[in-house]
C-alpha cells in the first residue's frame, strides 16, 4: 500500500488526573511517544502536572470537562443545573442523557418574556450561561497554571461535540483565540466487531455528534487535523496493527503523495491507586484498570514507532502543523465519504 505523507500528533488525555496517570504519560512524552497531552484542570493533580508541562516543555491543552467531578467556576458554590445534588458533574453517560431529554436545553434561545413549562433551573439561557460560565472558568485556571493559553482545547468525554454545547464551546475558544480542537470523527466504526456493543454505540453516537458539530466549528473559525483515530482503539483495544488499520481506513481515498494531518487520542498511564485522583469524586474503574498500562506499552514500544514509519506516518506536535481551514478537500472528501 502506498501511504501518503501523515503528520501525527499523539495526544494524552488526562493529564493531571492523578499522580501515576501523569507518570506516565511524561514517561511516553520523554520516549517520543506522546506529542500532546490535554490537562484536566478540575483534576486532583492539576497543579504539579502543569510543573511537568513547564519542566519538560511539554506541548499542553485543556481537556475541557463538563461530565466528570467537580466544577472550577462559580458553580462550585451553589446550586447549578450541571450538578448533582452533590455538587458534582451528571457523569459521562447522565450528562449525555440530560442533553437528549431536553433537562439540559444547551442553545442560545431569545427571551421573550413569557413563563415556560420547562422547570426554572432548566431554561436554556441559563444552562447556555451556567457550560459557558463553566468554560471561561476553565480556561482561566489553565492561563493560570501554565501562564499562557492552551495550544488546543479538547472535551473530556468528547462532551464538546454533544448538540447545543459545541456552539458555546467554539464561542469560548473563539474568544480566547484558541484556533485548534478535535473533531473525533473516525473512519469505518461500524466494523470494528472487537467493540463491545456498548463501546460500539458510544464511538458511534460521538461520530455522529462531531459531523453534527463541523458546523458551529467552522462558523467560528476552529481547526482541526484532517483525520482523527482513537474511539477503536482506546484501552484494551490499542494495538500497533489497530492504530495502523485505523489510520488507513481514515485516509483511503487519498491521493498518493498528498500530506495530511491526524491525531491520534491516547490515554496513558500507570493504574491510579484510590484514594488519589480523579476529578473530586476518586479515580475511576478505568483508571485503575490495566488498561491505561496497556495504552502506555503499546505506545512506547518499538513495534508501533516502527510500523508508522513503515507507513510514511510521521509524529509531531499540534503547533508543528500547518495551519488549516475546515472545509478544504482534505476535509470536505473525508466528511461526504464518510456518510453512512
Amino acid at each position: 500500500m502506498a501511504w501518503p505523507r501523515v503528520r501525527l500528533v499523539v495526544t494524552a488525555d488526562d493529564f493531571g488526573y492523578c499522580p501515576r496517570r501523569d507518570e506516565g504519560i511524561v514517561e511516553a512524552f520523554l520516549a517520543g511517544a506522546v506529542t500532546s497531552v490535554s490537562l484536566l484542570v478540575n483534576g486532583a493533580t492539576a497543579e504539579s502536572a502543569a510543573d511537568l508541562a513547564r519542566r519538560h516543555q511539554i506541548p499542553t491543552g485543556l481537556h475541557a470537562n463538563l461530565s466528570e467531578g467537580r466544577p472550577v467556576g462559580p458553580a462550585r458554590h451553589g446550586a447549578s443545573s450541571l450538578l448533582s445534588p452533590e455538587g458534582f458533574f451528571l457523569g459521562k453517560m447522565g450528562f449525555r442523557e440530560a442533553v437528549a431529554a431536553k433537562d439540559v436545553a444547551l442553545s442560545q434561545v431569545r427571551k421573550c418574556g413569557c413563563r415556560r413549562r420547562t422547570p426554572p433551573r432548566l431554561l436554556p439561557e441559563v444552562l447556555s450561561f451556567q457550560v459557558r460560565e463553566e468554560l471561561e472558568a476553565q480556561l482561566s485556571r489553565f492561563q493560570e497554571l501554565l501562564g499562557r493559553k492552551p495550544t488546543h482545547v479538547d472535551g473530556h468525554q468528547h462532551v464538546h461535540v454533544l448538540p447545543g454545547v459545541c456552539q458555546v464551546f467554539a464561542e469560548a475558544l473563539q474568544a480566547h483565540g484558541v484556533r485548534f480542537t478535535r473533531l473525533p470523527l473516525e473512519r469505518g466504526l461500524g466494523d470494528c466487531t472487537w467493540l463491545e456493543a456498548p463501546a460500539r454505540a458510544f464511538a458511534c453516537a460521538v461520530e455522529r455528534d462531531a459531523r453534527a458539530a463541523v458546523g458551529p466549528f467552522s462558523r467560528s473559525g476552529l481547526r482541526w487535523t484532517d483525520a482523527f483515530v482513537g474511539l477503536s482503539t482506546c484501552g484494551r483495544h490499542m494495538s500497533a496493527h489497530r492504530v495502523s488499520g485505523a489510520l488507513a481506513r481514515a485516509l483511503e481515498g487519498t491521493p498518493t503523495g498528498h500530506s495530511l494531518t491526524a491525531e491520534l487520542m491516547a490515554h496513558p498511564g500507570y493504574p491510579s491507586v484510590p484514594p488519589a485522583g480523579g476529578c473530586g469524586e476518586g479515580p475511576d474503574a478505568f483508571s485503575c484498570s490495566w488498561e491505561r498500562l496497556h495504552e502506555l506499552r503499546v505506545l512506547t514500544e518499538p513495534t508501533l514507532q516502527a510500523r508508522l514509519a513503515q507507513d510514511g506516518v510521521q509524529l509531531c506536535a499540534l503547533h508543528d502543523l500547518e495551519s488549516k481551514r475546515p472545509g478544504e478537500a482534505t476535509l470536505e472528501t473525508f466528511l461526504e465519504s464518510s456518510q453512512p
